[in-house]
């Protein structure tokens, strides 16, 4: 009879602290394979991450080579044993970059906001949109509501403009894939329309919008460079079409470059031929 009693079930035991389910995705698995390497670990061979991410030899020799493809390893000549690649240094170049043009600006972005008492935004560009990491609102009683994070099409903002000006070659050719609907009666869609003036952007410093994105709203916006002489941000001063004429805008225009000139020389920029990729 005791043979017939039900045997207890068996415990899986879990070899990888780090890890929560029994099978992990080839993702996880590549990101926890460049998680192992440390400052005193950091070349391995297959062997070894294969045995500190308990996972098979294979598993570890094929991803190696995916992301060895993609620059995130590099590899011994010598030994055969991986270590990170420069593919991530350019990565966390680009998120530092962001986080100092985001610390960086503040100063300066408050000034411009006491100067012209409208509001002031600083963005970035993320695929087809931009996004806000900084909008001081002004002070005047008519006034634009302050949207720190919010997005917006790049295509009909004035900041969105000035940060395409960036982009050449393939990347540019893939901004224009983007959809560009109207959102305004004033929104300029067309692609023709959309190249010009890009060009008239990078030919002049800065970017004009009139109620292209958002009905009574105007802005004027100019490119922040970084020391390696890329567009990484842009600062632009936004407020109510009754207040900001047209008239204003070659007055006003010199005072925005002006600011974004003194954050790009805060983040390293000297002048010379902005570099387009």
């Amino acid at each position: 009879m005791a043979d017939d009693a039900p045997k207890p079930a068996r415990t899986e035991i879990n070899r990888n602290p780090r890890r929560k389910t029994a099978r992990l995705s080839s993702v996880t698995t590549a990101i926890h394979l460049l998680k192992t390497f440390t400052a005193e670990d950091h070349e391995l061979g297959i062997s070894e991450l294969a045995k500190r991410l308990s996972v098979a030899k294979s598993t570890v020799h094929r991803l190696a080579g995916a992301l060895l493809d993609e620059g995130l390893l590099q590899q011994n000549p010598e030994t055969g044993r991986y270590s990170l690649g420069v593919g991530l240094f350019s990565l966390g170049s680009l998120v530092r970059s962001r986080l100092d043009v985001t610390s960086e600006s503040k100063h300066y972005l408050n000034a411009l906001r006491d100067k012209t008492q409208e509001n002031v935004r600083l963005a970035v560009l993320e695929r087809e949109r931009v996004v806000f990491l900084h909008d001081f609102e002004g002070p005047q009683t008519l006034r634009l509501r302050s949207a720190t994070g919010q997005l917006r099409p790049a295509f009909c903002t004035a900041e969105g403009l000035c940060l395409v000006s960036g982009l050449r070659g393939p990347q540019f050719d893939k901004f224009l894939t983007f959809p560009r609907p109207a959102r305004t009666p004033a929104t300029i869609t067309g692609e023709d329309d959309f190249v010009a003036r890009v060009r008239r952007v990078r030919r002049q410093g800065y970017a004009f919008e009139d109620e292209e994105c958002d009905e009574g709203t105007r802005c004027v916006a100019a490119p922040i460079y970084n020391a390696e002489g890329r567009i990484v941000a842009a600062v632009g001063v936004a407020g109510p079409r009754v207040r900001l004429k047209k008239s204003q805008i070659p007055k006003l225009a010199p005072v925005v470059k002006e600011t974004a000139s003194e954050i790009s020389q805060r983040m390293g920029y000297v002048q010379r031929q902005p570099i387009y990729v």
